[in-house]
């Protein structure tokens, strides 16, 4: 996939997010104020949130899939792991809202409200969107192997999971009122995956902004390198994310009675191999060096 048409997948699966996320926002508070439901309209101000994070999906796409230039030679990429970061903040902090609201409920030990079936049947069209969204945006970002598109799919499927304690909330309380603190519960457990999630994708974008080693990808390009013709030994094998690629460099022994441009050419041999692997490494550095036996 070109950068072009990477823009235009984001671009295209972002902008159906953002209508889905107004009208359910609205949605939600209208049917929250309507039925006097405290949860609906909190989980509406969190369907907004998911907004932020769509807007700075169709704006920074643009940038991360830029190619390099003259003051940034090794391309843009980084920036996509700030976007991803970005929104693994807004994940943590979705997760904190519903997590302090739920042991909120719990200290009152009694719910404010007794919402009916519209409240309901708002919040169950809220999670079944939001799953569609989830699975449409996360099948996009596969496509385009973009970490902050899948981040921000997942930022979808925490708002459908938040929906569902609201759901639930909404569908006890009506029937049953002495169990009021269920939903609370069911609350707290989202909470925690969703921050769970956001740790999961902050992870590689971490990694990625340090530089971290990528193990199991280095020792693939070592792999790579030491079956090209005339690659003795490979040492001091190294990979690195970088947006939605990798680069590596290694160093490589050579038949040391061989001449310099001989050498050159093994080198080269090995950077060809290694980007037409299919490892998602777009840059290798080779440095060559002597074969002693």
């Amino acid at each position: 996939m070109t950068a072009e048409e990477k823009v235009r997948t984001v671009r295209r699966i972002t902008f159906a997010g953002i209508g889905v996320n107004v009208a359910i926002a609205a949605a939600k508070a209208i049917a929250g104020v309507l039925c006097s439901s405290q949860a609906l309209v909190a989980d509406a101000v969190h369907s907004v949130s998911d907004l932020v994070t769509d807007l700075a999906m169709v704006f920074s796409v643009r940038y991360w899939t830029a190619p390099a230039d003259e003051d940034h030679p090794y391309g843009h990429g980084k920036i996509e792991a700030l976007v991803t970061l970005l929104i693994a903040g807004a994940l943590v902090f979705a997760a904190w809202e519903l997590a302090r609201g739920a042991v909120g409920t719990l200290l009152r030990g009694r719910v404010d409200s007794r919402p009916g079936a519209v409240a309901l049947a708002v919040a169950i069209g809220s999670i079944v969107l939001k799953e569609i969204l989830f699975v449409a945006t996360r099948s996009a970002a596969r496509k385009a192997k973009s970490t902050a598109l899948e981040a921000n799919a997942w930022h979808h499927r925490s708002d459908a999971l938040s929906s569902i304690p609201v759901a639930a909330a909404v569908a006890v309380v009506w029937v049953f009122p002495s169990l009021w603190w269920a939903d609370a519960a069911g609350a707290l457990v989202v909470s925690a995956f969703v921050a769970c999630v956001a740790w999961t994708l902050a992870k590689p974008a971490l990694q990625e902004l340090t530089d971290a080693q990528i193990g199991s990808k280095a020792a693939a390009v070592a792999a790579v390198a030491i079956g090209v013709p005339g690659v003795k030994g490979v040492h001091k094998p190294r990979a690195r994310r970088y947006g939605s690629m990798f680069q590596a460099d290694l160093h490589v022994q050579v038949d040391e009675s061989l001449s310099v441009a001989e050498g050159h050419d093994i080198g080269h041999a090995v950077k060809e191999a290694v980007v037409g692997a299919g490892l998602d490494v777009d840059d290798v550095v080779v440095h060559v060096e002597p074969w002693r036996g």
